[in-house]
């Protein structure tokens, strides 16, 4: 017997207008409905890039519905008025509850809730304030926007949904809790979590209650429109900055390369790399307010990085892997790490490979074409080490006693960067207890190494 396929349709704005009853019960128990944006995360995304490229789309979709895990195929067909949606081959994997609470390291409201999820929104740990009330019996791998029933910002977005998306932080998520007709409002916020290996795994977080004193001041201010009077040093600048400027940055570079891709129909070609120009000074830019972040976390009082068990090798050939179309655009190889060449040490994943897409980054940009760039690991005493050396201009003495300054960019004036990734990176090598250098001479390229300590015994 052929599963039946099920429908939906979303409007031009994605909305879900019509919906099969599965498709209608998925979203209502990620809290949306009829009418209005699509809640399911991995469906509004495949929704939105079938929109924008206005070409039909098929994809795997992947939900959770109560207890289980959904797995289906999505067949996205977009128009003028917006999309249909047909999902075929619908199956369900049941998910064990965990068998006990996890304990959150996090302070709680008085009268509000501490809470972590996983990478799907389920609950996994729940824990009241002292005036908060009881716990639900039923909450563990309950869906979160089943507890807290999200309500849409000003635009019509879901701010958890949006941070999902981007496995960032939120805050301002309006949403009810409590039984039908005695539903309060709060305001839910939260931090991304990640395992060991930099892979995202959930959402850790406070639900209170909305209006109280002491919640955070809202984004925006009658005083100043984005950033009231707080000071460089305060978080919530940081995080204001990112607020205020990654959506508009995104939305204009996502609408210049639609233009320049020419998905809407044929341009002239000047308007088109016009676009294009658009594209890349917006990439610039959104790269900035991703600098300008980490300054503001790595700066903080008490910074500190956290200590996995990592292998240097395999973080190098990650990072190849990363940028290795880069490096083809300029006919540029890079000779990487062998599979069996290893460099245990200690650092935080996520932020060692951060350095090394840096220096890989600047070596692919500052080196010339048809050349040549090569990544060794190696082990000096207590310290393992990757170096990246390049075939560029190199770089003098005097550059390279200043070169790992704060917005030092050696005298250039194109768009290639901010001046603070290196900055960045020797800052994170240091908090975690390595160190970056530089070795070069003007015309012999530069060589960049980063030492972390190495694993005891290996």
């Amino acid at each position: 017997m052929i599963a039946p396929i099920v429908c939906g349709r979303i409007d031009r704005a994605g909305a879900l207008i019509s919906a099969d009853p599965p498709l209608l019960r998925l979203q209502q128990r990620a809290g949306g409905g009829l009418e209005t944006p699509l809640a399911l995360p991995h469906l509004a995304r495949l929704a939105a890039l079938a929109q924008r490229l206005q070409r039909e789309i098929s994809r795997p979709l992947y939900a959770a519905d109560d207890h289980s895990d959904v797995f289906a195929l999505v067949r996205i067909i977009p128009d003028a008025e917006g999309a249909s949606l047909e999902i075929s081959d619908w199956r369900t994997r049941p998910v064990a509850p965990s068998q006990a609470p996890v304990e959150i390291d996090l302070p709680v409201a008085a009268d509000g809730w501490s809470w972590e999820c996983d990478a799907r929104l389920r609950l996994i740990a729940l824990r009241p304030g002292a005036e908060a009330g009881a716990i639900p019996e039923d909450w563990e791998g309950r869906s979160l926007s089943e507890l807290f029933e999200l309500q849409p910002d000003g635009d019509g977005h879901f701010p958890v949904l949006r941070a999902l998306a981007r496995q960032t932080s939120f805050k301002d998520q309006s949403a009810r809790f409590g039984a039908a007709g005695e539903r309060t409002t709060t305001m839910l916020s939260g931090d991304p979590t990640f395992d060991a290996a930099g892979g995202f795994t959930g959402f850790r977080g406070i639900a209170a209650a909305a209006g109280v004193p002491g919640d955070e001041p809202p984004l925006r201010s009658p005083t100043d429109p984005v950033f009231g009077s707080l000071p460089l040093s305060d978080p919530q600048f940081g995080r204001r900055i990112d607020g205020a400027l990654r959506g508009p940055l995104s939305r204009i570079i996502a609408t210049a390369e639609t233009i320049s891709g020419q998905f809407d129909g044929p341009i002239r070609a000047d308007y088109a790399r016009y676009a294009g120009d658009i594209a890349h000074a917006g990439r610039h830019l959104l790269g900035l307010v991703d600098d300008l972040a980490d300054l503001q976390n790595i700066e903080r009082p008490g910074f500190k990085a956290a200590r996995d068990e990592i292998d240097l090798g395999d973080l190098a050939r990650r990072a190849v892997g990363l940028l290795g179309m880069k490096a083809e655009e300029k006919a540029i190889r890079i000779d990487a790490p062998r599979t069996d060449d290893q460099a245990p040490a200690y650092g935080e994943f996520r932020r060692v490979l951060q350095v090394l897409l840096n220096l890989l980054g600047n070596a692919i940009r500052y080196s010339p074409e048809n050349s040549l760039i090569w990544i060794r690991v190696d082990r000096d005493g207590d310290r393992a080490t990757v170096t990246v050396a390049d075939q560029g201009q190199g770089i003098s003495a005097e550059q390279q006693a200043v070169v790992f300054e704060k917005f030092e960019r050696l005298g250039r004036t194109d768009s290639g960067g901010s001046g603070l990734g290196l900055y960045i990176a020797r800052r994170l090598a240091r908090a975690m207890d390595g160190d970056l250098t530089v070795d070069s001479a003007p015309g012999q390229g530069a060589r960049f190494t980063l030492s972390l300590p190495a694993r005891e015994g290996e």
